[in-house]
C-alpha cells in the first residue's frame, strides 16, 4: 500500500527535530453547496531541522516516532 503525502504550510518549528504543518483540504458541502476549507494539523519530523515557519513542505506518512509524530517531511 502507498504511503500518502501532503502538502501543507510550517506553522511551528520550536520542537527539535519536529514542525507543525497545516493542510488545508477544499471540497463542496453537500447540502450547502458551497465550498468549504477545513484545515489539519500535523506533527512532522525534520532531521535537519531545516524548514522554517511559513515554509511550504511535502510531508509524507512513515512509521510512529513518538506519541505525535507520524509523518516525516519529504520535500520543501
Amino acid at each position: 500500500m502507498p504511503k500518502r503525502m501532503l502538502q501543507g504550510t510550517v506553522v511551528s518549528d520550536k520542537g527539535d527535530k519536529t514542525i507543525v504543518v497545516n493542510v488545508e483540504r477544499r471540497f463542496t458541502d453537500p447540502v450547502m453547496k458551497k465550498t468549504v476549507r477545513k484545515t489539519k494539523r500535523y506533527h512532522a519530523h525534520d532531521e535537519q531541522n531545516s524548514c522554517k515557519l511559513g515554509d511550504t513542505v511535502s510531508i509524507q506518512e512513515c512509521r510512529p516516532m513518538s506519541k505525535l509524530k507520524t509523518w516525516i517531511v519529504v520535500g520543501q
